[in-house]
């Protein structure tokens, strides 16, 4: 309820914010800083929210020898999936160009936008030796105050690695993490309260600087991105499906329901638990379900990832940056670490997408940008990590031989005798309702 309250706001904050930058167009240019407190809101929980989350992720499972051969397949296909989804993105926002042309509005709209804090530096690393030597960190404390995400990613790697190494010893600060990460957790639902103050600011002055044409390269941004998770899902998890003989059709209907609650929320949690009840009851073992549904949400992201790798060029295309393709593989390899450890978190992929563009010195006004209609974006992205995560639970469940095949035929014979009660409940309550309505129409011919 509460986040489909939240979602409703955001809405009611998108449609007035193209009213008001349409009506009166002056007044919403100075909307602007609701975005800007917004966006620095965001960024200022990017640092502790990413270091403790990424490190609880990886030294909570203790021993990296005690994941076994099926932590071992879980991440493997993981990062396979996870990869095709970055390429997917990055194929798509070369061809569709989505930045190329972006209507920028007023040099004084940029100038504000440049003091409320929304541009970084106006250029790109220009070789991959220095983009390489970036990520890693001379200090922690550094990498933080710059909001430097690749730098936070590999110092947190190596300190889960060292606690796994210390064991007990670590405990005590594991705990203390952990604690953390739930803090952030709560503090990032608090800073998402403010939402749609800042997407009514980001859309009415977009709009009120640029016009309803503004519109126009919205609608192509979305529909890039939607073409983009289409084919994803189609394509690749569907040959997923297909090598390990499970019917991807089967496995879309069965999730239906929690898909639906994903994507009208626009949040894991709230379809987290009915996904992981469902492929139990679809013949994926419970410990299976156990291990691989949490570690998806942390580590295969294929949603997020996709949408990220679009943003990103999205975002150096509209500053008029051109990335060549050793610059965006090597983003590439970047997303493929700065998008693990903040799943659940509502507005993550922007958390990442400002984090990553700053690491790269490429301008974060495409964050602003993006913010106005993040929600529609994030509806699609959230739809598709849960589908991705659901699918690699039967993928595994089939590499370990452990799929009841029994179980999946009785789901899928349930679903289709309640789909044809539901029918049948329908048709005769129609019946019903026009045979009460023709008796009323003789009751009262009778009486006239």
């Amino acid at each position: 309820m509460k986040h489909s309250k939240l979602t409703a706001l955001i809405f009611i904050a998108l449609i007035l914010g193209i009213l008001v930058g349409h009506f009166a167009p002056d007044f919403a240019v100075r909307m602007h800083p609701f975005a800007a407190i917004f966006l620095r809101m965001v960024k200022m929980i990017i640092a502790p929210l990413l270091f403790a989350t990424l490190v609880v992720g990886i030294a909570g499972h203790g021993d990296a020898k005690s994941l076994g051969k099926i932590g071992l397949k879980t991440i493997v296909y993981f990062e396979v999936v996870t990869t095709l989804a970055l390429a997917i993105g990055l194929c798509l926002a070369n061809i569709f160009k989505p930045g190329v042309g972006f209507v920028m509005g007023t040099s004084e709209h940029a100038v504000q936008m440049q003091t409320a804090g929304l541009m970084a530096a106006t250029h790109a690393h220009t070789s991959v030796g220095e983009m390489i030597t970036n990520i890693f960190p001379t200090s922690l404390f550094d990498a933080m105050s710059q909001g430097n995400l690749l730098q936070i990613v590999v110092f947190s790697i190596f300190f889960a690695v060292a606690m796994c190494a210390c064991k007990e010893k670590a405990r005590p600060v594991l705990d203390f993490l952990n604690s953390v990460s739930q803090i952030m957790f709560k503090f990032t639902e608090y800073v998402m309260y403010f939402a749609p103050l800042g997407i009514f600011g980001a859309i009415a002055a977009t709009v009120g600087a640029n016009g309803l044409a503004v519109l126009k390269n919205y609608f192509k941004v979305i529909g890039a991105l939607y073409l983009a998770f289409a084919l994803f899902v189609v394509v690749v998890l569907f040959i997923a499906c297909k090598l390990v003989n499970i019917s991807f059709r089967s496995l879309i209907k069965a999730l239906q329901e929690p898909a639906l609650l994903a994507f009208t929320t626009a949040s894991s949690e709230a379809a987290f638990p009915k996904a992981m009840e469902i492929m139990e009851r679809f013949g994926v073992p419970k410990n299976i379900v156990g291990f691989v549904m949490p570690t998806g949400y942390t580590f295969n992201l294929d949603g997020s990832t996709l949408y990220l790798a679009m943003a990103v060029i999205f975002s150096s295309q509209l500053v008029g940056i051109n990335l060549d393709l050793n610059q965006q593989i090597i983003i590439m390899l970047a997303l493929m670490l700065t998008s693990k450890g903040v799943a659940g978190v509502p507005r993550a992929s922007l958390i990442v997408l400002a984090g990553t563009l700053a690491s790269f010195n490429i301008p974060i006004v495409g964050v602003a940008i993006l913010l106005g209609i993040d929600q529609i974006l994030d509806m699609g992205r959230t739809t598709v990590n849960l589908i991705g995560n659901c699918v690699a639970t039967v993928v595994i469940a089939r590499w370990e031989n452990v799929f009841n095949y029994d179980k999946m035929r009785q789901f899928v014979s349930q679903t289709k005798e309640a789909t044809l009660d539901a029918k049948n409940i329908r048709t005769l309550t129609s019946r019903d309702c026009k045979k009460t309505k023709l008796a009323t129409e003789e009751i009262e011919v009778k009486e006239g």
